[in-house]
């Protein structure tokens, strides 16, 4: 019989502070959600302070229900109190929590994650029988946060920072060419390099048709219909036509077929042409993801990524399945040849151009 080990009392506390602070953390996101979700963020930063009835007012909301958010926030020290009963949002924390335009904007994050529970009980059961949760048993919130999280990256940093480091590609699609888009979703990167290079042409793909009518709306409103379009296909069986541009952002590891997906991908680009990947930044080793960044990678895995590629039979690969060495393993047996990785720093993302 194995002697009882002895416990280290101040491990025991300081895992307890730790463990403590991640359900803070778990309800200081709820609170956002509703910060973001009601609008209380950015009516602090245009109206500045304001006590919980004059918040309430302008928003035309309960009162009681201000004041408990206020007070939630004020713990977590996301908001403060300059005076007593009147409450500010700093200044330093608007770019998280209220300026929609830029990269370092939430709010998207802040919507995805109650949805992404949404189907919990179904998780468990995979859980326990394998399988997983379809994209059809998520509420529409899911979609319409990832489309704001990332959108927020492609509108502020997509061409300025990421597509200059290959400024090969920016010359061709200054100059005018054929562009698809895999996996596009609500269609905001192709909007934005629409909007940025209008001599190229665009089509963006997707096998879910819900997202691919969302495209299609969102490119009617910014007024890019005449050289964007999108269709619902499942590129995975292949691609109508040969483009001298195909991109994909953050879908090779979702996808429950990602070498097929690539080798169609392979196939439909020009012999001089390029494939943007952009995939998650990610270390080689699993050992090595660590820290709060890939604890939201792996959470947003196991509640959506992983289990929506097990739901289809798929290889679930998982949010940091497509480290580089995977990156260059699978690109090489779909027959690429040369995979280039962007110098561009961003915590979240790499992009890489690969050539046929």
């Amino acid at each position: 019989m194995a002697a009882p080990r002895e416990v280290d009392e101040a491990k025991v506390e300081a895992f307890m502070e730790k463990a403590l602070g991640d359900l803070s953390g778990m309800m200081t996101v709820g609170l956002c959600h509703l910060g973001d979700r009601l609008g209380l963020f950015k009516d602090l930063v245009a109206h500045g302070p304001a006590n919980s009835q004059d918040l309430a007012d302008r928003l035309d909301l309960n009162e009681r229900y201000v004041r408990e958010w206020l007070r939630g926030l004020t713990a977590a020290g996301y908001l403060e109190e300059p005076e007593p009963g009147r409450f500010a949002l700093p200044a330093e924390h608007a770019p998280a929590l209220a300026d929609e335009s830029g990269p370092m904007f939430l709010g998207g994050v802040y919507q995805m994650v109650p949805a992404a529970l949404a189907p919990y009980e179904r998780l468990c059961e995979a859980f326990r029988r394998g399988g997983g949760v379809q994209q059809s048993e998520y509420p529409d919130i899911l979609w319409d946060g990832m489309s704001r999280f990332t959108g927020s990256w492609f509108e502020s940093v997509m061409v300025d920072d990421w597509l200059s480091t290959f400024p090969h590609v920016v010359e061709k699609l200054e100059r005018g060419i054929d562009v698809a888009d895999v996996g596009c979703g609500a269609g905001r990167a192709l909007i934005v390099l629409a909007q940025a290079f209008p001599r190229s042409r665009f089509t963006g793909f997707d096998n879910f048709p819900v997202q691919v009518e969302r495209a299609r709306q969102n490119a009617e409103r910014a007024g890019v219909t005449d050289r964007v379009t999108f269709e619902t296909v499942d590129a995975a069986q292949g691609l109508p036509g040969r483009y001298d541009l195909i991109t994909t952002f953050d879908v090779i590891h979702d996808s429950a077929q990602p070498k097929r997906l690539l080798a169609a991908i392979r196939a439909a680009t020009k012999d001089d042409g390029d494939y943007l990947m952009l995939e998650i930044n990610c270390e080689d080793r699993p050992q090595d993801n660590v820290g709060p960044v890939a604890t939201m990678f792996y959470g947003f895995s196991m509640f959506y990524c992983m289990t929506t590629s097990l739901a289809n039979d798929g290889a679930a690969l998982g949010t940091c399945g497509m480290p580089e060495a995977v990156v260059r393993s699978l690109c090489a047996e779909a027959g690429f040849s040369d995979v280039a990785r962007s110098t561009a720093d961003d915590p979240f993302n790499v992009l890489y151009d690969i050539r046929p």
